[in-house]
């Protein structure tokens, strides 16, 4: 019995016509380094387009990954420019989502993850122009057991460069084999609106993180990370 491949294509198609560079960014990308931010937008009642533009013209990254994005985000090119993508969970109105103001080498692509049986889990598989390395997207399982055998799942997709960012539900180690935990260590949500704890991180292999921050937005119950990636001993 032949196995279906791992990857499916569900980027949502852009509107007609081209996508203009958003002012604020110079015309190319140089080096290795790439600035990359992270956010759980808390479905529906938490941060609007209008935010994500906010943070994309305060913070300039190179790359924006989303979590729990709904079908309202994908206004982003005609708001601000840009290339986009979405991959929402299977049965649900939200998912991961990318954007960035470099064309995407390829569409990016949703893997699907080990998942329990209330809500099925994808990864978004990023590789932007620019970039030297991959990126997964990732909105992680609460089970402290699924979520890490999801880790291990990606692991073995990435190539020798990655980095996988997003919401990992996670506490504790992440148990991923070869990745380090570059991640900010400061609190990114309030667990039951009491409890801060660190579940928005950033795992890499191959690669040298030389800027990690928590950044002060609280217009959703998480609040964004960003990095500064390049390729392990880049000169």
């Amino acid at each position: 019995m032949t196995r279906a491949h791992p990857f499916s294509h569900v980027s949502v198609p852009l509107p007609p016509g081209t996508r203009p560079r958003p002012i604020h960014l110079p015309a190319t990308a140089s080096g290795s380094e790439r600035k990359i931010v992270s956010w759980n937008l808390l479905r529906r009642v938490g941060a609007t387009p209008r935010d994500v533009i906010h943070l994309i013209e305060e913070e300039t990254p190179d790359l924006l990954l989303m979590q729990e994005a709904t079908s309202d985000f994908d206004a982003l090119p005609d708001l601000i420019g840009g290339y986009y993508a979405r991959a929402p969970l299977p049965g649900r109105i939200h998912g991961v989502a990318c954007w960035s103001p470099w064309p995407f080498r390829r569409p990016p692509l949703a893997c699907t993850l080990p998942s329990g049986p209330l809500v099925r889990r994808v990864a978004q598989m990023i590789e932007c122009a620019p970039f030297t390395f991959s990126v997964a997207n990732v909105h992680l399982s609460h089970g402290q057991i699924m979520n890490r055998r999801q880790l291990r799942r990606i692991a073995e997709i990435l190539p020798p460069h990655a980095a996988v960012l997003g919401d990992f539900n996670l506490v504790g180690p992440t148990m991923m084999p070869h990745f380090r935990d570059v991640g900010p260590r400061a609190p990114t949500h309030r667990m039951a609106d009491m409890v801060p704890i660190r579940i928005d991180r950033c795992l890499v292999r191959g690669l040298s993180c030389t800027e990690a921050r928590v950044l002060d937005n609280y217009v959703s119950d998480h609040r964004p990370i960003t990095v500064r990636l390049e390729l392990s001993g880049y000169k």
